[in-house]
């Protein structure tokens, strides 16, 4: 077992990494960042953001002013707008997948004038599933008992599991329709070629024997 000391520490450090975020990339003003998400179908997704600008004086990032804000395009596997909206410096983006497959997410400033080509730094925290559910906000609306609560949480871990399960046999179905039309594309690729050098064989044969009987009544 851990003792005290080591089990406030473990607490510690999971509590700080709980309060970070997730990832962030730098753009520019002119900039689109995008990127790719797998996500079941008929789940649900939250991506936290922060926006931090530039700062040339202290060679960091200071937080932003309230003008800057970022333009946000999310599309699914067939190329359909899903959410398409401007949002301020800091926030929450939040939309449901309606198809599975990889979902793109895209980024940019809404304008170049507010922040004169400096650079800006988005941070992201995305939260798919049951992690994207506030049960604080569910337990003060519905509410639940602490029991009634974990019942909840391990419903929805469960709607989960299968939604990844399903989303998993799409994959595989789908290497596999893609590897039965590339092999099948192979095969007739191979088919095609042996008829074609078949074909010039017999040409090139037919040819020299009429050159050879040419040859002979000569």
């Amino acid at each position: 077992m851990l003792n005290t000391k080591w089990g406030f520490s473990l607490l510690g450090l999971i509590l700080m990494v709980d309060a970070t975020w997730g990832l962030y990339f730098h753009i520019g003003e002119t900039e689109r960042k995008c990127f790719i998400e797998e996500i079941p179908d008929e789940t649900n997704v939250i991506v936290h953001y922060k926006v931090q600008l530039y700062d040339p004086r202290t060679g960091g990032f200071m937080p932003s002013s309230t003008g800057i804000g970022m333009h946000v395009d999310v599309r699914d596997p067939d190329d359909s707008v899903i959410l398409s909206r401007i949002y301020s410096s800091e926030g929450k983006i939040s939309f449901t997948s309606h198809s599975p497959g990889e979902h793109v997410i895209c980024m940019s400033s809404n304008s170049s004038a507010w922040f004169g080509g400096s650079q800006l730094r988005v941070h992201l925290d995305i939260q798919i599933g049951e992690h994207a559910i506030n049960y604080g906000e569910v337990v003060q609306k519905e509410k639940l008992s602490e029991l009634q609560l974990r019942i909840r949480q391990l419903l929805d871990q469960v709607d989960q599991i299968t939604k990844e399960q399903n989303y998993q046999r799409f994959r595989e179905d789908r290497f596999r329709q893609t590897s039965e039309s590339t092999n099948s594309r192979v095969l007739w690729w191979s088919v095609t070629q042996t008829a074609v050098l078949i074909t010039m064989g017999a040409w090139q044969m037919r040819h020299l024997r009429k050159f050879f009987e040419a040859k002979k009544l000569v």
